[in-house]
């Protein structure tokens, strides 16, 4: 019972941590800081995802999304010189408040009204063997055509941007 509890204490801190991170990258003015708490918001979900025992995700989130992504936006904001630090005022302000507020909303309502149904199925031990064996065995066609279409991204971004290195020069 004790250990139930401290599980629901850490999802609702966490989910709690994590909306207020994501409601900060969207109302602090410095982009580095709007990063930091993107960073943050990455790191809570992991969070999250622990606690609901998707390790394997929790360690994909915290790899690709907090580490990488994080990383990446830190560097787009610092190499570009045209780019201002500072969020500037627009019009759009008061608009996308309002939406954002109603699409709070509707995911509100969806939740509220939604019959949640709990699975009778025992939780996974490890997801990330249970994830392995899916890839290798049931899934190995979607699993082989999501490679080569990445692959296939990756070549044609090096090749873009070979071909804008090669108009300068």
């Amino acid at each position: 019972m004790i250990e139930d509890n401290a599980i629901v204490i850490a999802f609702w801190s966490l989910s709690a941590t994590t909306i207020v991170c994501a409601l900060m990258v969207a109302a602090v003015r410095n982009l580095v800081h709007s990063v930091l708490f993107l960073a943050l918001t990455f790191v809570g979900v992991a969070g999250i995802y622990i606690v609901l025992s998707a390790d394997f995700v929790a360690v994909v989130q915290v790899l690709i999304y907090a580490g990488a992504v994080g990383v990446l936006m830190t560097f787009a904001i610092m190499l570009t010189p045209g780019a201002d630090r500072l969020n500037s005022s627009t019009v759009f302000q008061a608009p996308a408040l309002v939406l954002g507020l109603l699409v709070f909303g509707v995911i509100c309502f969806v939740a509220i009204d939604t019959e949640w149904r709990t699975s009778d199925r025992e939780a996974f031990a490890t997801t990330a063997a249970s994830l392995g064996e899916a890839f290798l065995k049931p899934y190995i066609v979607p699993f082989e055509v999501a490679s080569v279409l990445l692959a296939t991204a990756m070549i044609g971004a090096i090749i873009l941007s070979r071909q804008e290195t090669d108009d300068r020069g």
